[in-house]
Parts: C-alpha cells; structure tokens; sequence
C-alpha cells in the first residue's frame, strides 16, 4: 500500500488524472522519482512475503529515498513517515539476521577447514574390543558397525527453552555442525519470545575455547562470553554428550572409556591441554539414557559447578545411526531441579561430500 501511494506522485506529475491529496506541483522528472521509489517499496513487499531472506538490501534504500521524498513534500506526504518507521522497524533486524547468519557461516567453514582429506574407515568388532562391554553394546545397537565412521555431521532441531525455572517455556529451531575429526561444533538458533520478538544465539566449541554470543532481535548483544575455563569446559562437556548423536566419535583417540557397571561407563574427553568427563548410561539393549557431569551453571565469576543431566525421551533412526532425537536437559540444583530444554533433532547428515554441510 506505501508503495502504491507513491504513485500519485507520477500520476498527478504526468497528469493522468486529478490528485488532490498533493497540493504541491510536481515535475515530471520528480514525478519519475516518485514511480521509481513506488517500484522499490513493491518490490520489497513481494520479496518479503515470497520468504526472500536479502528482501532488506532493497527495502533500506527504498525507506531512506521515500522519507527524503516525504520531507521534500513535507505538507502532503508526511504521514507517509509512519510506514516508513514500520518498515525500518523489520528491516533492521532483516538486516542484523543476514550479519549474523553471515558470521555463523563463516565460523562454520573455518570450523571445517581443518579436516583432513582421507579414507574413512569402517569399524569393526576388532576396533571396539578395548572398549568396555555395554559401550560396544550401544555402538552395535547405534549401527556403528559396517558404516563409515562419522568424521562431520550436519543437522536440525527445534525444541523448547526457558532461562529461569518460573519462566516461560521459548520455541526454537537451530542448525549445528560439528567437526567429529578435530573436536568443534558451531550451534545456531532463533529463539522466539513473543510477537515481533525474538533472539539469535550462536555457541561455539573451536580448538578447545568455547565462545557464546546471543542477540536480541539480531541487534542487540544480551551474551557475549568466551575464552575462559569456565565456558571452555562447558562446551567441551557439550561437544561429548552430543556425541550420542554420532555414536562412532566414541573410538576417537581424544575420548576413553571406563567401565562403571554392567550399564554405565565414564567418558573423558582430552583435547588442547583441557579434560572433562561424564557418565553414559545405558540400558541393557544397549540404547543411550543420559549423560551426566558436573558443569558450570550461570555466567561470569558467580557461575558454580552444578549437575547437568541429559536424558533420551525417544530414538529413532537418522543419518543411518540409531539415535536419542528427542531429549531433555536439567540442572539438578540444591534448589531444586531445573528442567529448562527439550530438543528433537529432525534432520542429519553425515559425512556429506562437501564441505558445505
């Protein structure tokens, strides 16, 4: 509609009809002008609704030239303004999404430019034997045997979160890579909160330094931690639970095994000088349960070492593996548990040809 009201503008200026509304004359070569912003503004709006993500590299500079033309007709045209600051108003964001897109992309390649271009091998009994007996169990039951080994993985999620026991539960979906070879993962995620509102995170785990950044409508930085033990150990303690989604990363040389029982057995992760640990637990077919390890909870100087539990709800079988799609993760607080993530995994992809997963 914005757009279209531009073109009284060259109506009234070629004459094709009486235009009341615009008491002002008007030129034909500024009646052109008009036409030429009423053609950005409509293109902008069908690329907007055809779901065109770079729909805001027309829509700014059509914005700017349209209040410049607002200005210069000041008396006739300024309520024109206020469609011009709603467009503003979705635009930004447009625009700070692709920036941050942008950014995750290239983390995302950089992150993968360190895999080595070699043959993958395909496990065998042989290659599990020195681990213990319910982790070859779950690596046999995964389907980890006869399939190349997992060296990059590709997938999508959408779940729920909440960031204070008492709030309210937060829609997501999200992407993450991870390179399997050289430890790392880059996450990325849009979280909506409401109408109009929304944040864009991105957690990272790369050559053992873990780094967090999370912005409000793609703006506006709320978290911006990294390089510090605490997020470090964080990420990595990530990184090794979520290996239950490409259970092969268990034959890696940076993880090794310890028996616990018939049913569980501690992981230690070593990598850059760093180590954590955790516990899988398993049940007696061998699917994953939970993992769980003592983690930093909260940001900064007042974060304490607290319980962090993940648990499967459901497997099912993606990317050839059998995995735990869906699952849950809990703080387990002196105060009381905090139960605070479900998430599905919907899609995967392993070992893609291309970099480009």
């Amino acid at each position: 509609m914005h757009g279209l009201i531009h073109l009284l503008g060259f109506v009234k200026a070629f004459e094709w009809a009486p235009v009341q509304q615009i008491t002002k004359p008007i030129s034909k070569s500024f009646g052109l002008i008009w036409l030429s912003i009423a053609l950005l503004v409509v293109i902008t709006a069908t690329l907007y609704f055809f779901g065109k993500e770079y729909w805001w590299v027309i829509g700014i500079p059509a914005i700017i030239l349209s209040q410049l033309l607002i200005i210069f007709y000041w008396q006739d045209a300024k309520f024109g303004t206020l469609a011009n600051l709603i467009i503003l108003f979705v635009s930004l964001p447009a625009f700070g999404k692709w920036q941050f897109d942008r950014q995750v992309e290239m983390e995302s390649q950089l992150m993968l430019e360190t895999l080595k271009e070699e043959a993958l091998p395909i496990p065998t009994q042989e290659d599990m034997a020195h681990l213990p007996a319910i982790v070859q169990s779950w690596l046999k039951r995964s389907g980890v045997t006869g399939q190349e080994i997992a060296q990059q993985v590709w997938l999508q999620q959408i779940g729920q979160m909440k960031t204070k026991p008492d709030g309210q539960w937060m829609p997501f979906e999200a992407t993450q890579r991870f390179n399997v070879q050289q430890p790392a993962f880059v996450w990325d995620t849009k979280v909506s909160m409401g109408p109009f509102l929304y944040l864009v995170g991105r957690d990272q785990y790369y050559r053992g330094t873990g780094d967090m950044t999370i912005k409000l409508l793609s703006l506006f930085k709320v978290v911006d931690e990294g390089s510090n033990d605490k997020i470090n150990t964080g990420t990595m303690l990530r990184f090794l639970s979520e290996t239950c989604w490409f259970p092969s990363a268990a034959l890696s040389p940076y993880i090794s095994w310890t028996a616990i029982d018939s049913t569980k057995a501690k992981a230690t992760m070593h990598y850059e000088g760093m180590s954590v640990n955790g516990t899988f637990s398993f049940s007696e077919a061998g699917d994953f349960l939970s993992f769980s390890a003592q983690r930093y909870f909260g940001g900064g100087e007042e974060a304490t070492l607290e319980k962090w539990l993940v648990e499967a709800v459901d497997h099912k079988t993606l990317g050839g593996y059998r995995i735990p799609y869906q699952s849950k993760v809990t703080w387990q607080l002196a105060s009381g548990d905090f139960h605070w993530l479900d998430v599905e995994v919907t899609k995967m992809k392993i070992n893609s040809n291309s970099k480009q997963l």
